[in-house]
This record gives C-alpha cells, sequence and structure tokens, in this order.
C-alpha cells in the first residue's frame, strides 16, 4: 500500500561501527518507549501519536520484523509534568532497557528527559517539542534527533510574508507565558526589526488561562491590524473568538505553528474563520483524503476505531523513517549505525511539503506556507517559504 511512499535512504557502505548487541536488542526483539500525555491537559489526543507509532511498528512486525527482530512499544505517562516525565523516562532507561525513545510529547517533559537518555546511550528520535531548546538542553547529542520545526525560524518567515503580503501599520504580540511565548517571540521581534517595525503592542497569558478578553482589549486599545499569537489550540480558538466578538473585522490573526492544526478549525468552527497560521506540514484531513492517504486512514481506522487525524500521519511518517533507518543498519544493531543511517537518509510523505532529511540532527529544510481557513478548511495562501 505504501509503495509510493517509500523513504530512499541512502546506502550506507561502510558504517565503520561496531559495538556490542545494544540494549533492547535480543535476536528476537526491539524495545522501544515512548512518554505522552496520558493524564494530563492534552490526554484526548495521544490516541493519535501513540496509534499512528503503533501502526508502522505493528505493519513491520506482521511482515516478519527488522532482520529477524519484531518491535515492542512501552508506552507511559507523562502527564505534561517534567517531573513525572523523569519518572517515566528512567523506568524506560533503566528497567526497560529501550533502545530508542520515540515520539514523546511535550517541551518541558521532553527537556527535562533528553539528557539523561542520551547520557545513557538511548536514541531521542522525533520528540513533539521546542527543537532549539531541546537540542540546545540536549548538548547537541548525537543521539538526538529533532523533526518539528523550530518556533522562531518558522514564525519569523510567516511574519515577513504577511508584511509584505498586507502592508500592516500597528502590529501586536499575544504570547503564552513561557518557552513557547519566548521561542515564537525571538522569530516575531527580528521579523518586524528587518522591516523597521517595533510591537505596538504585547500581552500574556498563563498555561491553562481561559479568558482572553484583557489581552485582545489591549491590542484594540493600541489599534493594532496584525496579531500574532504564541498559542496551542484552545488558546487560538479563544482568541480569535474574542476578536471576533469585539468586532476587529479588519484585524489579521496569525497563530504560529503549534496552533495551525485542524483540531483548531473543527472545535472553532465560524470563530476562526478566516484565521492565519504558521505551516510546517501540509495539514491533511486523513479521511476525506484520496489515494493512498485515504488508504491508509481506512487501515488506521479498522485497526484502532478512531478516525485519524493529521497528528496520527505524522507520527507515522517519522516512525517509518525510524524503521527504515533500523533496516538499513542492518544485522548487528547499535545505535551508533541506526544513527549513521539516519544521518544518511532522507524521506518523501505527503504529510511534508517538500523531502527532508537531517541537518545537524535536526529535519531540514525548515519550509513554511502561511495557511487560512476557509470554509472551516485549511488552504495555503503563501507560496513555500524556507526560513534558511
Amino acid at each position: 500500500m505504501f509503495a509510493k511512499w517509500m523513504i530512499p535512504i541512502a546506502a550506507v557502505a561502510a558504517l565503520g561501527m561496531t559495538g556490542a548487541q545494544a540494549a533492547g536488542v535480543t535476536d528476537t526483539e526491539i524495545k522501544l518507549g515512548s512518554h505522552l500525555d496520558l493524564s494530563g491537559p492534552v490526554a484526548a489526543g495521544m490516541p493519535q501519536l501513540r496509534n499512528g507509532m503503533q501502526m508502522r511498528l505493528d505493519e513491520a512486525n506482521e511482515a516478519g520484523g527488522i532482520n529477524g527482530r519484531k518491535f515492542k512499544l512501552i508506552v507511559e505517562d507523562n502527564a505534561s509534568q517534567p517531573q513525572v516525565a523523569v519518572r517515566a523516562a528512567d523506568k524506560l532507561i533503566r528497567s526497560d532497557e529501550v533502545f530508542a525513545i520515540l515520539n514523546s510529547f511535550g517541551s518541558g517533559t521532553n527537556a527535562a528527559v533528553i539528557k539523561r537518555a542520551t547520557d545513557a546511550g538511548v536514541i531521542y528520535y522525533a520528540p513533539w517539542g521546542a527543537s532549539s531548546l531541546l537540542q540546545k538542553i540536549g548538548g547537541a547529542s548525537p543521539l538526538s534527533f529533532t523533526t518539528i520545526a523550530n518556533y522562531d525560524s518558522t514564525t519569523a518567515a510567516a511574519v515577513t510574508w504577511m508584511i509584505d503580503e498586507f502592508k500592516p501599520k500597528k502590529i501586536g504580540y499575544i504570547s503564552q507565558e513561557g518557552p513557547l511565548g519566548d521561542l515564537v517571540g525571538a522569530g516575531v521581534k527580528p521579523a518586524l526589526a528587518a522591516k523597521g517595525l517595533t510591537l505596538a503592542a504585547e500581552a500574556s497569558y498563563k498555561p491553562g488561562d481561559i479568558d482572553f478578553s484583557s489581552q485582545v482589549a489591549r491590542m484594540q486599545a493600541a489599534g493594532v491590524d496584525l496579531i500574532i499569537a504564541a498559542t496551542i489550540i484552545r488558546e487560538t480558538v479563544g482568541i480569535a473568538a474574542e476578536v471576533k466578538k469585539l468586532g476587529m473585522k479588519d484585524v489579521k490573526l496569525l497563530t504560529a505553528t503549534p496552533g495551525r492544526t485542524n483540531i483548531v478549525a473543527a472545535l472553532g468552527k465560524d470563530a476562526v474563520e478566516g484565521l492565519y497560521g504558521v505551516g510546517t506540514w501540509s495539514s491533511i484531513d486523513p479521511p476525506k483524503a484520496t489515494g493512498d492517504v485515504k488508504k491508509w486512514a481506512d487501515d488506521f481506522q479498522k485497526r484502532f476505531n478512531l478516525a485519524p487525524d493529521e497528528n496520527a500521519l505524522l507520527a507515522y511518517a517519522y516512525t517509518d523513517w525510524f524503521v527504515k533507518a533500523v533496516q538499513t543498519a542492518g544485522k548487528d544493531l547499535t545505535a551508533d549505525k541506526v544513527v549513521a543511517a539516519l544521518k544518511a537518509s532522507n524521506i518523501t510523505h505527503p504529510i511534508f511539503y517538500d523531502t527532508k532529511s537531517f541537518v545537524n540532527n535536526h529535519a531540514s529544510p525548515e519550509s513554511v506556507k502561511v495557511e487560512q481557513i476557509k470554509g472551516g478548511v485549511w488552504t495555503p495562501v503563501s507560496p513555500l517559504l524556507n526560513t534558511k
């Protein structure tokens, strides 16, 4: 079914690396781990990530495994709390002795454990969080591979396009306190400075806040015509609804990449119609897709009795990339060989705007499209924007 989705991994003819059999690897099994928010504020979305990666591993196992070995996935709860993530990761590393940790969720939770994992010789692959932060905290370990596009560079590319396209006179910024707001802001302010602009108004909110009336009122008082928001799902909908409630019809609202999801469009309905977002992957709605993606969605539905979303497809694609690297690494499986295979690889997949490869262990290029919700669907309105 996925012949058109094959990931071309460059031949690693002479890896030149040897070593004892890796932790988590036996003659018949490869143990992998992940930590997700199974009981916290975003638990409702975690089945999509979990099932997306589980599906790809199941497919490999159903085909006889990789070089005679089958995958076993162990998933622990991080509750979106760093201290809980530490306990989860310690179990995966020390008790379960996993070979790699894949697709773990959350900037703060991943930041709390990435160095613990790589220091223990465990590959830390495709964490769902702020990549630049994780690379920095992880000491740019050769064992860590980030795949989420950086919030600063992608926001800067989108803001630059919005300025060129719509010529706003006054720009405001509403941000979540903490790393998300800091990282998005690190893209907003240089992009404005390059155009000779400064922020006309700033406002922040705390994680968990549900009332954004004061923040939006500050934007209105400053007379802004473009608001940039460092928001995730609920906050994106809340701010968009407040903008419409106050009758700010001529004000454009741009959410950074964490808020540009199909869930926002589905939950927000009329409140988010016209919202702009920083797209860093295709906003595919798998059940409504055609061709191979539709076949994949039907299989996912059959396996898990759940309609997949774009996050499930993304988790599947990341896991596919990893599985192919394990296959390339060969029978004598070591972390070093998988690292070499990943570094020599690339991926072309419908969920991505373009072909990706690892540059300094980060999925590149960081291509961006500004998208807008039109008729309830995220629709590209800009060309492909490269952040480099």
